[in-house]
């Protein structure tokens, strides 16, 4: 990335957000949307539209910023030491991605268990591996499987569980027209393949707090 464009304030962990853009890319990508926008009947030049190129180019590169993540690296520089085996899950994690069939929005939850092998991950690093992929265009399928193998592949753990739970706005918006549909997928490894191990998670991802 080669221009800082603008600054966010300070967010709870205790870091200022920065917003970076690719210059080059940013015109390029604008440079299309002139003629999309003439072809969708609309008149670029007009007030409201003026400056939507240039808008719709940061976005995208900021909703696809994760091709610029490794996401394995990520854990790495927060592994630690640990004789804990049982099971940790992290559920409830938002996700917003972008299908790569029409782009269009999709989006909901994630919910991540592992089984420790001698080494523990700080949390919040899984939300994080979560956005790296999450942030490209993807199908929820291959996301899942991807999240799964990061860890799997960065922590050797015992095991690993993702289950994702999202709305899909190419189903909602257009095609089909469903509103309330969700989609489930799972993607499982080592120990959660076990039916006892796999239901104790279920029922975690489940569960509400008392």
């Amino acid at each position: 990335m080669s221009k800082i464009t603008s600054l966010d304030s300070e967010d709870q962990e205790g870091y200022i957000k920065i917003d970076q853009y690719n210059q080059k890319h940013v015109e390029d990508i604008a440079s299309h949307y002139p003629t999309i926008l003439r072809a969708l009947g609309e008149d670029p030049t007009r007030e409201g539209l003026i400056k939507t190129p240039e808008r719709v180019a940061k976005a995208l590169q900021y909703l696809t910023h994760g091709y610029d993540v490794d996401a394995a690296q990520i854990l790495r520089g927060a592994m630690f030491e640990e004789d804990y085996s049982q099971m940790v899950v992290v559920k409830d994690i938002e996700v917003y991605s972008m299908c790569e069939h029409h782009m269009l929005p999709f989006f909901g939850k994630a919910h991540i268990a592992y089984i420790p092998n001698g080494h523990i991950v700080g949390l919040s690093k899984i939300p994080r591996v979560v956005d790296a992929f999450a942030r490209r265009l993807q199908v929820q399928e291959r996301l899942t499987n991807e999240i799964r193998d990061c860890i799997q592949n960065t922590l050797n753990p015992a095991g690993v569980a993702v289950v994702m739970e999202c709305k899909h706005m190419c189903m909602a918006m257009r095609g089909v027209q469903k509103q309330n549909s969700v989609t489930t997928t799972s993607a499982f490894t080592g120990a959660f393949q076990n039916d006892v191990t796999r239901s104790e998670f279920l029922r975690l991802i489940t569960a509400t707090l008392s």
